[in-house]
């Protein structure tokens, strides 16, 4: 089938889990009720997108607070009781990160019980997100390892071993989420690809790395309003990862001054187009979709494009966010249609 569909990763939680249109939402219950919170939310999460006519379908990132966090509440080494202030993505915006005061070790799985409640009530692909190497080390401090690299490679390797283990709970596609990858251009080609890859490696279902100007907040809008008429950043990337063994590239394709020929890099790739933008209320049509569609195809083969957002909708209100995935599906079926 041409032009799958998925989302970025995560839809917003509803207003009986966490308070609902912010990041960083705190939770509404506790303890085994905020369990159960979750996974009624996680299967909420995969039958909206089943009605929607996603194909390839997430858990919605319901049980996590964030998409990083939710990652590292599970390892031993990180001191969340003494959280600091730290720039985030070169001081985009500031933040409260815990710190990385020991070695790093998983405590046990991290995302086990979301991943088998949606393997459980889907049968379409199941595709999971984590956090990439890179980017986890630009959320937390740093109290123990004094090197950056060094930290990344003991991320990735934990990684490595949720990966290994949401693929045998029968996980379709793993994704790496990098947006830091469009900010530390010179890191990336140097050491952050390799950390990514570590994190990847050994995996036998689909991989994907996720890279994007991020959520719809005012921080990151106030800085695209900086990177003039087009943004070029991924022109320095694209060949590395393209040599990467990742199999899919995700990345904002709808009202983003990303010049769609700059996808003639990604040469071996599927690339996951962000058809649906996350930044706006407006609600794309079906025929929106198809010109999105239709544009990357002259720069990528139709049978390599998958449809899905810019990025997470984890933010957005939840009217807003499930119109915009009716879009998505239909904008995909019409586009089977015309560009088929």
């Amino acid at each position: 089938m041409l032009f799958p569909t998925t989302i970025a990763g995560s839809l917003p939680k509803p207003e009986w889990l966490a308070e609902p249109n912010m990041l960083w939402a705190p939770w509404k219950s506790q303890g085994d009720q905020l369990l159960r919170a979750k996974r009624d939310a996680t299967m909420l999460a995969v039958k909206v997108q089943e009605d929607a006519g996603i194909d390839i379908v997430t858990e919605g990132e319901q049980a996590r607070q964030h998409f990083v966090h939710g990652f590292l509440e599970k390892i031993e080494g990180i001191d969340f009781a003494h959280k600091v202030e730290m720039g985030i993505r070169k001081d985009r915006y500031k933040a409260m990160v815990p710190q990385v005061v020991a070695p790093l070790q998983l405590k046990g799985r991290v995302h086990a019980d979301e991943a088998r409640v949606a393997r459980t009530h889907t049968k379409k692909q199941l595709k999971f997100t984590l956090p990439g190497p890179m980017t986890i080390i630009d959320t937390i401090a740093d109290r123990y390892y004094g090197d950056r690299v060094k930290m990344a490679f003991a991320f990735a390797e934990l990684l490595n071993e949720e990966a290994k283990a949401l693929q045998a709970d029968g996980v379709d596609l793993v994704q790496f989420d990098e947006p830091a990858f469009n900010v530390y251009m010179d890191e990336v080609n140097d050491w952050g690809i390799k950390t990514l890859e570590r994190a990847a490696q050994g995996l036998t279902c689909a991989t994907a790395v996720h890279i994007c100007y991020g959520y719809g907040i005012k921080a990151n809008t106030d800085w695209k309003e900086t990177l003039g008429a087009q943004w070029r950043q991924y022109e320095q990337i694209f060949p590395t990862i393209d040599a990467s063994p990742i199999q899919q590239v995700a990345i904002e394709c709808r009202n983003s001054k990303v010049p769609l020929d700059l996808l003639a890099l990604l040469k071996t790739k599927i690339v996951q187009a962000g058809v649906i933008d996350v930044a706006s209320d407006t609600v794309e049509t079906a025929e929106d979709v198809v010109k999105v569609i239709d544009a990357v195809s002259k720069f990528v083969p139709k049978s390599n494009i998958i449809a899905t957002t810019n990025c997470g909708m984890a933010p957005m209100r939840r009217e807003i966010a499930e119109a915009k995935l009716m879009a998505l599906g239909a904008g995909a079926a019409l586009a089977r249609e015309k560009l088929g």
